[in-house]
């Protein structure tokens, strides 16, 4: 079959077969009956992913991304810290807005 891959991920006990080109790390993944995903072994062991452990999900495009709650938190600050200039302090910024909105209230409560 065209553009069919066969590979071997070591500790998985047997060929892994799909259409498409895919990546020796890369495995089946089924939904069951109620929406349910088992993660194969292997990646699990690459992860280091312990039982009871929480992952975050996300989609992305057509993927469904799964990581730790530290990872997102760190993507997350990442992010943020692009999009503020540097030199920036939005700290800063919302205390200069509060006092300036504070003055506003004062003067216009005064007699």
């Amino acid at each position: 079959m065209a553009g069919t891959s066969d590979f071997y991920v070591p500790g998985y006990g047997k060929s892994c077969h799909t259409v498409g080109i895919v990546a020796p790390e890369e495995m089946a993944v089924h939904v069951g009956s109620q929406g349910r995903l088992v993660i194969p072994a292997p990646l699990r062991r690459a992860l280091r992913l312990e039982p009871g452990e929480t992952l975050m999900a996300r989609v992305e495009a057509d993927r469904l991304i799964l990581e730790r709650p530290r990872a997102a938190l760190g993507r997350l600050q990442r992010a943020f810290r692009d999009a503020v200039p540097e030199g920036v302090s939005l700290v800063d910024d919302l205390l200069a807005d509060r006092r300036a909105e504070a003055r506003r209230e004062e003067s216009a409560g005064a007699p």
